[in-house]
């Protein structure tokens, strides 16, 4: 049996038959595949077919009613970000008052920040990771500023052992005994974008708290990709953008946790807007907001209708297939592509163990860039560069295969 007849094999006897159907995928150039073997999901998923109707009737109803569409609609636009609220916190392992579907991931990180980073004395220190994808890097500088500190001091970026790629959970829950009393936030990236890596969530929540920080995730690449349980770890908050893995479209509509403990304390600060007030008030127009006690109470305007009805659809899909089984997919898959690349001697970057890593191997590559374009052009193969050494394959369980594994491997090796 060659490889490909074995990873089509693989294909036609997994537990959880693809649902690549239901997606658009990119057609392939060359004429030998039809469709190019799409792994980039962990940059921008690809569209569900369902979309394009959801749309239409979200146009049909501005067109037939107007304004009348906030209350007579489908579904009514008023209160539309109310369907997202319990798929979400599915998702993300929440209580349905804890989660919000708002604004972008980087805007939700500063909302969650101006309430609960709030340096004092000796506690000012924020805590990411070295390889922090750049807009968290830049959101906590920011803050540091905006409160009258240095980011060079006040910002540390924790950095892996010498010679090695990944954080240890151990190194960092000893800073945080060691030196935790200086620390006011912890806000570290659930699946590291660069290496792939997914960090022991539930210890370093623990650690982080028992020193007296507050516990943040960026979850960027870890929604859709990994089971999350934000309520069960006693995550403080997090946020999360929803293109990659939850394919929901370009700049689509963010989602944000905020523990059950917080939601129902009225003193924690909050930057306030007319959607943050209750809704039963909302339209008397007082001067004086009134919050729920939910995750709405971060809300500043009323959402995008346009830009959400994606992200209901693909949350539908979720909902339907489950975290837990696309999670054991992503085992296997990401699996069987790790033991192709180890065949051809790729130099992977990403935890060899299962249970520290998301759907994503990162390779070191020369030239990536290149490598990239030479992938897509000469082999249908969608990845993605981070210059200058780094390509990033992320065999999304819900469309990617064993094949478009198979096809990943040939096309490395056929690069030399």
């Amino acid at each position: 049996m060659t490889a490909e007849e074995e990873a089509r094999r693989l294909d036609a006897e997994d537990p959880l038959p693809t649902l690549r159907g239901e997606f658009l995928v990119p057609p392939a150039p060359g004429g030998r595949y039809a469709e190019a073997a799409y792994l980039a999901g962990n940059s921008l998923g690809l569209q569900p077919r369902s979309v394009a109707g959801r749309l239409r009737e979200e146009l049909d109803d501005w067109a037939r009613l107007a304004v009348e569409a906030h209350t007579r609609g489908r579904r009514p636009w008023v209160d539309y970000h109310e369907l997202l609220r319990e798929p979400a916190a599915r998702l993300v392992g929440a209580l349905p008052h804890e989660v919000v579907a708002m604004n972008s991931l980087t805007v939700n990180l500063h909302l969650m920040m101006a309430s609960f980073y709030r340096p004092a004395g000796e506690r000012t220190r924020i805590v990411i990771e070295d390889s922090a994808f750049p807009s968290d890097s830049y959101a906590v500088a920011s803050q540091a500023v905006h409160h009258g500190l240095d980011p060079a001091e006040t910002v540390v970026r924790l950095k892996p052992r010498p010679g090695e790629d990944n954080l240890r959970t151990e190194d960092v829950v000893a800073f945080l005994e060691r030196e935790g009393g200086t620390v006011a936030l912890v806000m570290l990236g659930g699946v590291n974008y660069l290496t792939g890596q997914l960090m022991d969530m539930p210890a370093i929540t623990k650690a982080g708290r028992a020193a007296g920080a507050v516990v943040g995730w960026d979850l960027a690449h870890a929604a859709g990709n990994v089971p999350l349980r934000l309520h069960d770890w006693d995550v403080d908050f997090a946020a999360w953008c929803t293109y990659k893995y939850l394919n929901g479209g370009p700049g689509a509509v963010a989602g944000c946790f905020v523990h059950e403990r917080h939601v129902r304390d009225a003193s924690v600060p909050k930057l306030a807007g007319w959607w943050g007030t209750d809704p039963a008030v909302r339209f008397r127009m007082d001067p004086d907001i009134a919050p729920p006690a939910s995750a709405d109470a971060w809300q500043l305007s009323n959402p995008p209708i346009l830009a959400l009805a994606p992200v209901l659809a693909s949350l539908e899909i979720f909902d339907r297939v489950g975290m837990d089984a696309l999670r054991a997919k992503s085992e296997r898959l990401t699996g069987y592509l790790a033991s192709r690349l180890a065949g051809i001697g790729a130099r992977v970057l990403t935890p060899p163990d299962p249970a520290a890593r998301g759907a994503q191997l990162s390779v070191r590559v020369e030239d990536a860039g290149g490598a990239v374009r030479r992938l897509a052009e000469e082999h249908g193969v969608i990845a993605d560069a981070r210059e200058p050494d780094v390509v990033r394959f992320a065999p999304a369980p819900l469309y990617c295969t064993f094949h478009d594994c198979h096809r990943v491997a040939e096309a490395l090796a056929a690069l030399g």
